[in-house]
């Protein structure tokens, strides 16, 4: 039987708990999603990877008047 995913968006501590709470008394099997396990693993060590060069300065910033000759399409 395919099931439904439910997703609870932005609930506050006291609500998670009250949630988290609630569907363990159904005894209904649930998962937790942190950025972590949303996205690919190999995914989110690129992203973070790329903002400690950009703190670190190993950036290139682009203007958008360069944007086009920067792409090659000038």
């Amino acid at each position: 039987m395919l099931t439904e995913n439910i997703y609870i968006v932005h609930p506050n501590a006291e609500q998670a708990d009250a949630l988290k709470a609630f569907i363990k008394a159904l005894k209904i099997d649930f998962e937790v999603a942190t950025a972590d396990n949303i996205y690919n693993p190999a995914f989110v060590e690129k992203v973070r990877k790329s903002r400690r060069q950009i703190k670190q300065g190993k950036a290139t910033r682009i203007g958008k008047a360069d944007l086009q000759d920067f792409l090659g399409l000038k």
